[in-house]
């Protein structure tokens, strides 16, 4: 029997929360190298607009070119130049920015902390999207729900 059961179900919950793999301890913003922030801080962080460095992490960290993020998130080339000279996203482009990250920090943890099948799920076509890749459907407010709702039911085993 497991030792962590007989202590009581508060000690039972930290240790399997101790367990569970670092994807499953993700905060919000840690692709783009963010420490765990309160949510008011982050929202001040994107109405500054978020430093470019961020958009350069999560490029890094999931592995695709930056032209083709910046193309997911609606952020033309010279918009994108200009950004990198300024140092800062726009707030609406740092808001796409984070919505993409937390879509893919919530693809991370449905593959258990395996970037390139987390990666690769996100960029291909699913039928349950209408076709359409996980990551492009994340661009906009109404797709990432429906990106998060789709992982929801692939975590609890829901056939999508």
């Amino acid at each position: 029997m497991d030792m962590a059961l007989l202590a009581g179900p508060k000690h039972a919950r930290k240790t399997r929360e101790a367990q569970r793999p670092s994807a499953r301890t993700a905060w919000q913003g840690s692709s783009l190298a963010l420490s765990a922030v309160p949510t008011n801080r982050l929202i001040h962080l994107i109405e500054q607009g978020l430093p470019f460095k961020m958009f350069t992490a999560l490029s890094d960290k999931i592995r695709i070119p930056m032209a083709e993020l910046a193309s997911t998130l609606k952020i033309p080339p010279r918009t994108l130049a200009r950004r990198r000279v300024a140092g800062r996203l726009a707030p609406d482009e740092s808001e796409r920015l984070m919505r993409v990250a937390n879509i893919f920090e919530k693809a991370l943890q449905l593959f258990e902390g395996q970037t390139d099948a987390a990666v690769t799920w996100l960029k291909s076509p699913k039928k349950a999207l209408s076709n359409h890749s996980p990551l492009r459907y994340a661009c906009f407010e109404a797709g990432a729900r429906e990106v998060e709702n789709l992982i929801g039911r692939l975590e609890h085993g829901i056939f999508s």
